[in-house]
Parts: structure tokens; sequence; C-alpha cells
């Protein structure tokens, strides 16, 4: 068993954080040939790798002379963390930090068979070898170095957490504003549709039949807007007030989403342009292309 106390319980945890950020973003930056700071947080900690030592460390307490036993309970016990984990951070952000759907024997692509086997094995290696090696370090330190340092860590984290929260939950609204002008863009241009028909320019109506994209969608609301005010100086005649005046008031909508949609692009939070800079696979099923968008804006903003 161990007999830690709740400041030496809490050091270990950070200690796994930290050791979790520098294993993954190696690994990253290794893969993405170029520097990854990797994280829900700025700073060089990983919650999910510290809860998964601590995890680990408790559900084998009770098998500690049973090796059978403590990869059975690190292969449940991380696996239930990691499901709880995604699934409520997508329920809140709405997008995914990580995802398994393209491996064998997935559950809604939080966690994988293969992930579960590797948790067990990582348990038994944590248990056994890492963990020893780093008690008895942290054991050398006197303790009220410890307790200190532990202070110092819980503030600063407890900081740099609540602004990586808050930028999270920002940026899950901004993909929101994103699909609501989308959305009212994809009216306005229907709605140009039926007015372009009305006229009978039949070489201009023909409407888009798959999906268009954002930018997509900006450039034709661009082009039927300048043909209709063009035809309206050529042939005057065939546009009655209502007409006219529904123009100008779709030009006005249009112009209002656009500006949105730049200030949503623009990401001028350093906490939001980190989150995704520093997890590149993000991806959201219900904002897909509006995450899409803003990574290549922040690809955009680091080039300038």
């Amino acid at each position: 068993m161990y007999h830690y106390s709740s400041i030496q319980w809490l050091f270990f945890f950070y200690f796994y954080c930290f050791f979790g950020w520098i294993f993954e973003s190696t690994f990253v930056s290794l893969k993405s040939k170029k520097f990854v700071n990797r994280g829900f947080m700025r700073g060089p900690f990983l919650p999910i790798y510290g809860s998964g030592a601590i995890m680990m460390l408790v559900v084998s307490m009770p098998f500690q002379d049973n090796i059978f036993l403590t990869y059975i309970a690190g292969c449940i016990g991380a696996t239930a963390l990691e499901l709880v984990t995604g699934v409520t951070m997508e329920a809140l952000f709405k997008v995914r930090y990580w995802d398994y759907s393209n491996q064998k024997f997935n559950y809604k692509g939080h966690i994988c068979l293969s992930s579960t086997i590797a948790w067990g094995f990582l348990t038994i290696l944590m248990t056994e070898i890492v963990h020893r090696g780093v008690e008895k370090v942290i054991f050398i330190i006197p303790y009220t170095a410890v307790a200190v340092i532990t202070v110092i860590l819980t503030v600063y984290i407890i900081v740099d957490f609540t602004l990586s929260f808050k930028a999270a939950m920002d940026l899950r609204d901004i993909l929101v504003g994103l699909e609501k002008a989308k959305e009212e863009m994809e009216r306005i241009q229907k709605r140009l549709d039926v007015i372009i028909a009305v006229v009978n320019d039949e070489r201009a109506a023909r409407r888009q039949e798959k999906s268009m994209r954002a930018d997509e969608l900006m450039e034709s609301i661009e082009l039927k807007l300048g043909a209709l005010k063009e035809r309206i100086k050529i042939y005057p005649a065939e546009f009655v007030d209502e007409v006219r005046d529904e123009i100008v008031e779709l030009t006005g909508k249009y112009m209002f989403e656009k500006e949105h949609r730049l200030q949503f692009r623009s990401l001028k939070d350093f906490y939001q342009r980190a989150l995704l800079k520093g997890n590149p696979t993000m991806h959201s099923k219900y904002f897909g292309e509006a995450l899409e968008e803003l990574k290549k804006a922040v690809n955009e903003i680091k080039k300038k």
C-alpha cells in the first residue's frame, strides 16, 4: 500500500503531468518536424497523464502482489478514465482532442481495445518500475521543500487551467458563431436565387447543387449581388421597389455576417490560438468545417 500525505499525492500528480507533457510534446514534435506544445493547458503539464498515473497507483493498490490483477485493474481503470474524460470534453467544448474511430473495436471513438490492452501493460510498468524510482527521488527531497513547490505549482496550474478552460469555452462559442453565420449566408443565397429567377436571368440563376464551403458561399453571394446591381442599372424597369429594397436588405445582412466571420476568425486570444496549435488532430463532428477554418486562420496568423 502507498502511504503518502495529501501534499505528496498532489506532488506526484504534478510530476506525472509534467512527465506526460515531455513525452507527448516530444513525440508529436518529432512527428510534425516542428515544436508542438501539446495539451489543453499552456504550461508544461498534461492533466490526463497525471490523472492516469494516480489512477493506476490507486486501482492497483489491492493487487500489488498479483501482477495479473494489476494488469486487469489498469485496463479497466484507465479505459474508464479515458471514456469519461473524452465524453465530458466533447460535451463541453464540442471538439475531440483524440479519436480512435479508425481503430478496430472502438466505442464511439473515445476508447478502443488496443488502447485498453496498452493501458494494462503501462499500469504494470508504472507500478513496478517507474513509480518506484520516482518515489525514491521524491523521498530524498525535504518534505518542506516538496510542500512549498506543491503550493506554488497548485496556484500556477489553477490559473493556467482556468484560462485554458475559458479559452476552450470561447472557442466553442466561436465555432457556433461561424456555423450560424454560414447558415444565414445560405439563406441569403437562396433568396438571391429566387430574385434572380424572378427577373429571368437564367445564367445567373444556376444553383449550386452540392454544399458549398463558407468562402465559396461568400464568393457566390458577392457575384450574385454584383450581377443584380448591374442589372438594376441596365434594366431598372425589371425591378419593383419591393425587390430593390430586399436586395439592399440582403446586402446589409451579408456585410453584417461577413464582418462577424472576420471577427470570429481573428483569434486574438493567445490561449485560443495555442489550443489549436497544440492539438493539431483536434476535430469536431458538430463544427468540422468551422474548426478547419480556424486552424487555417491560425496558420495564416503565424506566417504573418
